[in-house]
């Protein structure tokens, strides 16, 4: 299993969807988006961008915040947090935690995402900084880094407020961020039943049951409906389903299954070009070598119906001439990925090493024979 969820291709959403003979299912639900997380390939949405309350799929947000704190150092799992009164009497979803006592944070964040406690979610952000005002301008931060904008929160647990939303794309996005940022807390997220104060809660996704289903988290509240954010990764794909306002918890569990099970019948994903890997060799002039090597930096991956990699072509856009001194990295064309002649998306080429430029007189003879060849139009191999 891999563990980064990276999106390096985007664009694919128009072409991936375009499968009529498997329209996706309709899921009772206000709201509803399907990806392939490596890819960002939208595969089924309705109303994908509606802002709606997003209830407790918000301390998603709040353990990207608090993962970034112990990712910096400024917290630590083993670190002791005194239990204030306000928030051992929040209402809702509790860990059950009583005024006064003294609780790990790694205890307390598996509280908030498991059992999805307020009591655990309040502990925690009045510990990092305070008071909730300030944690809640940093998750508001970070949704703006992240380019989520139809997010805006007004608390850290999810409690209904008319200015506190988001949207289900929203939500997939955040969710692949977590994931990819943060692979070394993704076990909490899989977690199904965690025990405090003598009282064992299973996690509120029932999907899990499922081995191949390893997150992410629920949210309910009167105003919200039954909300649901599920990943899943099988046979190379990693999918996340969001449903939004589901009428029940039986219907948020099977609004995300078949949104799984769609993806997974419908669509399939292949690495089309590994990082570092040579995609070809460009001709070089006055280097000490006569070619370069170029490929992509990351891990190219594509996602499309099953059966239609078959119509997946590839351009490389070059210079017609290429003269060194060329460093590592250094940007060198295009690729542009296509599917049925439809552009997909283009990532950028780059030399996969450098090559300092060559003696005086390998330089001498190259500008010789460039001029020969008209200056190098043809770009004939030195």
């Amino acid at each position: 299993m891999r563990a980064g969820w990276c999106v390096v291709l985007l664009g694919l959403a128009a072409a991936a969807t375009a499968d009529p003979g498997n329209p996706p299912p309709q899921i009772p639900a206000r709201a509803f988006l399907l990806i392939e997380a490596q890819t960002g390939t939208e595969l089924a949405a309705h109303a994908a961008d509606l802002r709606l309350p997003p209830a407790s799929l918000t301390k998603l947000m709040t353990a990207y915040v608090l993962f970034t704190d112990l990712r910096a150092g400024r917290l630590r799992l083993d670190e002791p947090v005194t239990v204030s009164r306000e928030a051992a009497r929040l209402p809702g979803a509790r860990m059950f935690l009583t005024a006064g006592e003294t609780v790990t944070v790694e205890n307390l964040l598996q509280g908030m995402l498991v059992q999805s406690g307020n009591d655990a979610t309040r502990a925690l952000i009045e510990h990092v900084s305070g008071d909730q005002a300030t944690f809640v301008a940093r998750m508001n931060a970070e949704s703006r880094r992240l380019g989520l904008t139809d997010t805006h929160f007004v608390n850290a647990g999810g409690l209904h407020r008319p200015e506190h939303y988001s949207s289900a794309r929203d939500l997939a996005r955040l969710s692949v961020a977590l994931r990819r940022d943060f692979p070394e807390h993704r076990h909490w997220f899989a977690q199904k039943f965690f025990t405090w104060a003598g009282i064992a809660q299973p996690n509120r996704n029932p999907l899990l049951r499922d081995s191949t289903v390893d997150g992410l988290k629920t949210g309910h509240t009167e105003a919200a409906g039954f909300n649901l954010v599920a990943s899943s990764e099988r046979d190379g794909m990693q999918l996340v389903a969001v449903v939004l306002g589901a009428g029940s918890e039986s219907e948020r569990a099977r609004g995300g299954r078949r949104l799984l099970d769609y993806g997974f019948r419908h669509f399939e994903t292949r690495l089309v070009q590994r990082a570092a890997e040579p995609l070809r060799q460009l001709p070089l002039w006055q280097g000490e070598r006569d070619e370069i090597a170029l490929g992509v930096s990351e891990d190219l991956f594509v996602t499309l119906p099953r059966g239609g990699f078959e119509a997946l072509t590839r351009e490389a856009q070059l210079p017609a001439t290429l003269v060194a001194p060329v460093a590592r990295d250094q940007p060198l064309g295009r690729l542009i990925v296509r599917y049925r002649n439809q552009p997909l998306g283009e990532r950028r080429l780059i030399a996969l090493d450098t090559v300092a430029e060559g003696s005086l007189l390998k330089r001498t003879g190259d500008r010789l024979r460039r001029w020969w060849h008209g200056q190098g139009s043809a770009q004939a191999a030195p």
